[in-house]
């Protein structure tokens, strides 16, 4: 059973997003959850947030199972582009240079790992 979780409007470039994005793409939840954790980068703390919420998503479509018998992992992850703020700078001369404050979304989606049947 699938758990998504949508974040709008972080104020970090989504490149530098893709970067801590990249780190946990495919990995078991709890894995991902402590690389994000001990992150440096500022888009750790957004992103780690965001499982937690993807997890208590499927927690509450799944009540009878456990997190931590469910196994867990990060099916797909992916970062686009958000509103921009545009902005001036004062330049020399008296011109102005245009300044872009980009944000972007993130999409989680968490997924349970098949359980292999034994014969």
């Amino acid at each position: 059973m699938e758990a998504r979780a949508i974040l709008k409007n972080v104020p970090t470039s989504p490149r530098k997003m893709r970067l801590v994005a990249d780190l946990v793409r495919g990995k078991n939840v709890n894995q991902a959850l402590a690389i994000l954790k001990f992150q440096s980068k500022v888009g750790a703390e957004y992103l780690h947030k965001l499982m937690l919420s993807a997890v208590s998503n499927w927690q509450q479509t799944n009540p009878e199972e456990r997190v931590e018998d469910a196994g867990l992992y990060v099916k797909t992850i992916f970062v686009d582009g958000g509103r921009m703020l545009k902005r001036m700078r004062p330049a020399p001369q008296g011109r102005g240079y245009r300044v872009r404050k980009r944000s972007n979304h993130i999409t989680v989606v968490l997924d349970s790992k098949p359980v292999a049947v034994e014969a």
